[in-house]
């Protein structure tokens, strides 16, 4: 079969989901969205099994007129904790109606989970600093990977570094209380709105999305300016000699 013929067929199996799903569709439930989605009964039915498949995620259905602002909005729902999985609605119909399209997405995602625990181990202690991961897969069924990183704990780091130099012997208490601080904070600072402090980084694989997690954290380390009693640390010496 000539490449022009597999193309042609697999253009008219997309227009035939389509052509299926489409009068059926309708606004639900569907748990966290990005727009105003619709599905159809059968890929509302799937959408569910999906999320019961991969429970240790977080999915959020994204409308078709929303699918480029969605990595921006997905900020608000990051976890650290959980991998964020943006799914917009038409490649979610066609999942539903196709069984070999389906078990290739479904392949990606699970892929994807499984290295998010070698990802914050990869990122040491600056993944403290990251307020949640996502994927997203694009339609040529590539996987893109995005962080949610929060630049004022960072800042707050390297400050909690230069307090320990001044306090070593409670350096450790001192330490965990100011994070602790930092971070009921910072989640202050969110239910309130002001996300100032986020930045989005957006990587094609994971040893990328390292790298640019790491630039970010080091950038705004180096971006903190000391108070005068900082710079002070480390910097007293005795005149006698």
């Amino acid at each position: 079969m000539s490449t022009f013929a597999k193309t042609e067929i697999a253009a008219q199996a997309g227009q035939a989901y389509e052509a299926s799903s489409a009068s059926a569709k309708k606004p639900g439930n569907y748990g966290r969205t990005i727009g105003r989605p619709e599905l159809s009964e059968k890929a509302e039915e799937y959408y569910k099994e999906l999320k019961k498949k991969f429970s240790n995620m977080d999915f959020i259905l994204v409308s078709k007129d929303m699918k480029d602002m969605a990595r921006a909005s997905a900020a608000s729902y990051a976890n650290p904790n959980r991998l964020v999985v943006l799914i917009d609605e038409e490649k979610l119909e066609r999942m539903a109606q196709d069984e070999s399209f389906r078990k290739q997405y479904e392949g990606i995602i699970r892929n994807a989970g499984t290295k998010l625990p070698q990802l914050k181990q990869s990122l040491g202690s600056n993944a403290s600093l990251v307020k949640g991961f996502g994927m997203e897969i694009n339609k040529k069924g590539i996987a893109s990977f995005f962080a949610v990183v929060d630049k004022s704990l960072a800042a707050q780091k390297k400050r909690i570094a230069n307090k320990a130099k001044e306090k070593k012997a409670n350096a450790r208490k001192e330490e965990k209380k100011a994070a602790k601080k930092a971070q009921e904070e910072k989640w202050e600072e969110m239910r309130a709105g002001k996300d100032e402090d986020l930045v989005t980084v957006t990587a094609s694989s994971i040893e990328e999305l390292i790298q640019k997690i790491n630039d970010v954290v080091y950038s705004s380390m180096s971006d903190y300016v000391q108070t005068e009693d900082e710079r002070m640390v480390g910097q007293h010496f005795d005149s006698r000699w």
